[in-house]
């Protein structure tokens, strides 16, 4: 990764490898204070910026317009599943996405093609808890965000 490796950014980085499934900027910021880190909302976000730009990061974007952020395994971007319920997460094989996409490059002679694949549904997990016209729980409640912070301990 190009820029300057500060302490504050390796803490983003060791606390963004802890989380199994995308969170949100808040959430990571919430989690390194809570484990007595020095750092900044604003260098939280900056370092997450940092990281997209160069290519450390995997990000989808939220209903509302927020991003969410999961660290990008070294063999490259991946696709991934996305739960509406909880926000869990699963990468799926995108072979043929990655295929398309450079097809659609050199048939049109564009450059640098980047793409955005999001695909959601409902994990077994919230769709068997569903009540009786099939509507899980969780999208019952307004905010189920602190569900899609889900971190391995």
């Amino acid at each position: 990764m190009g820029s300057r490796t500060t302490r504050q950014r390796r803490a983003v980085l060791r606390a963004l490898a802890t989380c199994t499934d995308f969170v949100a900027a808040q959430d990571l910021y919430a989690r390194l204070v809570a484990d007595a880190h020095s750092i900044g909302l604003t260098t939280v976000y900056r370092a997450l910026r940092e990281l997209e730009a160069e290519g450390g990061v995997d990000v989808i974007r939220e209903d509302d317009g927020g991003r969410l952020y999961r660290l990008r395994p070294a063999d490259g971007h991946r696709h991934y599943l996305i739960c509406r319920c909880c926000g869990r997460s699963r990468p799926v094989d995108s072979e043929v996405v990655e295929d398309w996409a450079a097809r659609i490059a050199t048939d049109t002679g564009f450059a640098a093609v980047e793409h955005t694949v999001e695909l959601t549904g409902l994990c077994t997990d919230c769709h068997l808890t569903g009540d009786e016209q099939g509507e899980p729980p969780c999208r019952l409640e307004p905010d189920s965000r602190d569900r899609r912070s889900s971190y391995a301990r």
